[in-house]
C-alpha cells in the first residue's frame, strides 16, 4: 500500500505520543520490545482451562521500596503506551489480575511506568500465575573466587571454588537462581590460571544471555581440578593404563559437601530441574557418570568432548543400563578434528545409547558434532551457549 502524506503524519504523531509516554528506544521505530526469552525468574503455574472470563495472574517479585511497579503489554487491557498499575502485597511482591484476555501476551514490568524491565518480554501465559523476577538497571555479573580453600573431608583435599552471580541475582534480591555447576573451575574464569591462558568466557556468556534471552540466567558454580588427583577424581572405574576410578567419591563430594554450601549461602533453586552439571573431557565423562549415580540431585547433564574411550568404553554400558531417576536432559556434544577426531565415533555411540533409553533429539537431547573442532578449551567455550540453551532453556 502506498504511504499517504496523511500516513506519515499518523506516524509521526504516534511516534511523538509514545515517546512523551517513555516508551523504550526501540518503540521510537513503531517496534514493540522484543519478543525474546523472558528475563531471568519466570515460573507459570496452571490456573485453569483457558476459558472465556479464566483469570490471569502477572506477578512480579522486586524490591521497589517507594516505586510502584506498572505492566505494560501486546494485548488489551494492556498496551505498550501506558502502563497498568499493579497492586502491591508485599514488600518484594507486585500482583495484577485480568479476565478479559482470550490468548497469551508479551508484557514487560516498568518502575512508575517509566523503567522499563532490561531484557526480552516475558510471555503471559493465559489462565496462569505467571511470576517473574526482574531486573531494571544491571547489564553484567560478578565472578570471584569465592572460596580459595575449600576442603573436602571426604576426599581429603583442598581446591578454590569460583562463582558467577548473574544481573538479576546482584539486583534483585527477591530472585532465586538455578544452579550450573562447572569441573576445572580454574579454565572458566580466569587467564591467569587457565590452561594455556584460555577460558571459557563464562561471564561474557551468561551476561549475553541474560540481556538476550537465549537461555535462563543462572548461578555458575566452578570447582577446580585437584591437581594431580583430576584423573582419579573425574574418572568412574579404573582403567588398566592410567588407573583412577575415584569418580564416585567426588560426586558425593559434590552432592553432600558444595552443593549444601551453594544452596545455604545463595539464593539458589536446588531441584534438580534447576541444576546442571557440565564438563569437558575427563569432565565430560563424570558429568555422565553422575546422569546414571546422581540424577536425582544432577537432573540436567552436559558432557563435552567425554574421554568415552574411558576403561575400555564403560560408560556406554552404564548409561545404558542406566534405571530412574533419570537426568531430565542430556546434552553431548564432540569437534572432529585432531589427532582423536575428538572421539567424535565414541560420542555418536553415547548419544545412541541415550536414544536407546528414550531420549529424543530435540527434546530430551541434543548431540552436537563441531566440524573441524578440536579437543581444546576454545571448542568448548565457543560451543558452551548452545549447551546451555538446551539444558537450561529460555524459561518462558
Amino acid at each position: 500500500m502506498p504511504v499517504t502524506t496523511s500516513m506519515r503524519t499518523s506516524v509521526l504523531f504516534v511516534s511523538l505520543f509514545l515517546l512523551a509516554c517513555g516508551a523504550p528506544p526501540e518503540l521510537d521505530a513503531g517496534v514493540t520490545p522484543d519478543a525474546g526469552a523472558p528475563d531471568a525468574g519466570l515460573t507459570t503455574t496452571d490456573a485453569g482451562t483457558p476459558d472465556a472470563g479464566i483469570v490471569t495472574v502477572l506477578r512480579v517479585k522486586y524490591p521497589a521500596g517507594t516505586r510502584a511497579v506498572f505492566a505494560r503489554g501486546s494485548k488489551p487491557p494492556f498496551t505498550w503506551n501506558t502502563g497498568l498499575p499493579m497492586v502491591k502485597v508485599d514488600d518484594t511482591t507486585w500482583s495484577l489480575s485480568v479476565t478479559t484476555l482470550k490468548d497469551d501476551l508479551e508484557w514487560k514490568p516498568l518502575l512508575d511506568d517509566a523503567t522499563w524491565s532490561k531484557g526480552p518480554n516475558y510471555i503471559g501465559r493465559l489462565g496462569a500465575v505467571n511470576e517473574v523476577a526482574p531486573r531494571f538497571f544491571r547489564d553484567a555479573g560478578e565472578w570471584t573466587r569465592r572460596w580459595p580453600t575449600f576442603t573436602s573431608t571426604l576426599l581429603g583435599n583442598t581446591r578454590g571454588i569460583y562463582v558467577y552471580l548473574p544481573p538479576t541475582y546482584l539486583e534483585n534480591t527477591a530472585a532465586r537462581m538455578p544452579v550450573v555447576y562447572m569441573h576445572d573451575g580454574q579454565n572458566l574464569f580466569d587467564p591467569n590460571a587457565a590452561f594455556g591462558g584460555v577460558t571459557w568466557g563464562v561471564p561474557q556468556t551468561m551476561d549475553t544471555a541474560a540481556n538476550d534471552g537465549r537461555f535462563r540466567e543462572a548461578i555458575v558454580v566452578g570447582a577446580e581440578n585437584a591437581g594431580g588427583a583430576r584423573i582419579s577424581e573425574y574418572t568412574p572405574t579404573s582403567d588398566p593404563m592410567y588407573g583412577g576410578g575415584n569418580g564416585d567419591l567426588y560426586l558425593r563430594m559434590l552432592v553432600e559437601e558444595l552443593k549444601p554450601r551453594v544452596d545455604a549461602e545463595l539464593r539458589t533453586k536446588p531441584s534438580r530441574e534447576d541444576t546442571v552439571l557440565i564438563g569437558s573431557s575427563l569432565g565430560g565423562l563424570i558429568s555422565s557418570h553422575a546422569g546414571v549415580r546422581k540424577a536425582d540431585t544432577f537432573g540436567l547433564i552436559g558432557a563435552m568432548s567425554p574421554s568415552v574411550w574411558w576403561d575400555s568404553r564403560v560408560l556406554l554400558t552404564t548409561v545404558s543400563q542406566t534405571t530412574t531417576p533419570r537426568p531430565i536432559r542430556v546434552y553431548v556434544d564432540s569437534g572432529d578434528s585432531g589427532n582423536s577426531n575428538d572421539g567424535v565415533t565414541d560420542t555418536r555411540e553415547l548419544a545412541a545409547a541415550y536414544r536407546t533409553l528414550g531420549y529424543v533429539e530435540g527434546s530430551t537431547l541434543k548431540h552436537v558434532v563441531q566440524p573441524g573442532a578440536t579437543h581444546t578449551e576454545s571448542a568448548w567455550a565457543s560451543r558452551l551457549p548452545g549447551a546451555l540453551e538446551f539444558l537450561l532453556g529460555p524459561g518462558r
